[in-house]
């Protein structure tokens, strides 16, 4: 029987097209886009090897390439394996397209979308001490309606899923955190061949109804990283785990500036003089903040440049693009790789504008920018 002290291999799905987080995600998988400066996939492969996984298979489709490219064959002494769909396979038909690399051996599988601080080895514990094909890691959330809820009998047994949920009607205030222990059995339920299947609605909905699956609870850290706003709030949180991290002695920030913190800033990062950076502010290397900017809960990728007396709040500006002078951008904003904002410009709420695109007039209406 295998026991916490073997061998572990781990399914992670990395393959979405990271449709919410357009245009961003144009440019790059979203496993990349960085939290608090590291790129996503990187905590959820640090907690893994932590958790005692020696082998991760990375399921791969959308902008394969560029994670290979990262990633290469091991990292954080975990080795890595690639299973390339040529078409979208769903969460089962990925983990079954890897059942030759699993190799009949109890493993994990989980959405590469995720972070959390996850105890690995409870989670395999418990799946063993239970005896079940399948254990799905359940986290406890304040409004379960925008997940689905999950019932559990007394023995920690899943009886069923209620998907989203009337408030008040809930089951539980459990979901599904996306992080799960599979016995070799459960790929059987899955058919060869087949063009897309989903673990969650239906495989998992057969193995509840055979007494099959049971439900960890965790309480530990858990974000779902798959909207703007959630994407904003794990930067905020983990920079707030990271707040004492010194800058590299390659930033260079003006005397006059102030930090508020918690921020963190890449390589060669310049600020001016007068500007207010922070709280919970990310960015990335050689971005260059002008003077008398005001930059707050944002994420700011690689080579951006923000000229004097621009502001961001709550936005995301992507890789190379430039805030000319005066520019000012609102709240739930992504501003694509490479655009070009010109002076005076004000990009209201919830504008998406696409990447190497130039915008000389204020967007005042919520809208994408093609």
């Amino acid at each position: 029987m295998l026991t916490s002290e073997n061998i572990l291999k781990a399914v992670v799905l990395a393959g979405g097209f990271g449709t919410r987080l357009r245009p961003l995600s144009c440019s790059r998988p979203k496993m990349l886009f960085p939290v608090a400066n590291q790129p996503l996939i990187d905590y959820t492969l640090r907690n893994l090897a932590q958790g005692g996984v020696d082998t991760v298979i990375l399921s791969v489709y959308y902008m394969a390439e560029n994670l290979v490219r990262y990633l290469g064959p091991s990292k954080f002494d975990s080795g890595i394996l690639y299973s390339r769909e040529q078409r979208p396979l769903g969460t089962g038909g990925a983990i079954k397209k890897a059942q030759d690399i699993v190799n009949h051996e109890t493993f994990f599988a989980m959405n590469g979308d995720i972070l959390t601080d996850l105890d690995y080895r409870r989670l395999l514990n418990f799946h063993k001490e239970k005896g079940g094909l399948a254990t799905i890691a359940l986290m406890q959330v304040p409004d379960p309606s925008r997940y689905g809820a999950v019932e559990l009998d007394w023995e920690g047994r899943i009886l069923r899923f209620v998907e989203k949920p009337e408030r008040g009607k809930e089951p539980s205030n459990l979901i599904n955190a996306g992080v799960y222990v599979l016995e070799p059995e459960v790929l059987e339920y899955i058919p060869d061949g087949a063009a897309r299947v989903s673990i969650e609605t239906e495989v998992f909905p057969r193995l509840a109804e055979e007494r099959k699956l049971y439900g960890f609870e965790s309480h530990g850290f858990w974000m779902d990283v798959g909207l703007p706003e959630d994407y904003l709030h794990a930067n905020a949180v983990l920079l707030s785990k990271t707040a004492q991290a010194k800058s590299p002695e390659s930033v260079k920030i003006d005397p006059a500036a102030v930090i508020k913190k918690p921020c963190i800033f890449g390589e060669n990062v310049r600020i001016g003089a007068d500007s207010i950076i922070g709280p919970n502010v990310s960015l990335s290397d050689e971005v260059h903040v002008g003077k008398g900017c005001r930059i707050e809960n944002s994420v700011v990728f690689p080579g951006a440049v923000i000229e004097d007396y621009s502001s961001v709040r709550n936005a995301i500006i992507g890789e190379n693009a430039v805030l000319a002078r005066w520019v000012k951008v609102e709240s739930g904003s992504l501003i694509g790789d490479y655009a070009q904002i010109s002076d005076g410009v004000t990009i209201t709420e919830n504008v998406y504008i696409c990447p190497s695109k130039t915008v000389d007039e204020s967007i005042l209406v919520s809208k994408q920018v093609m």
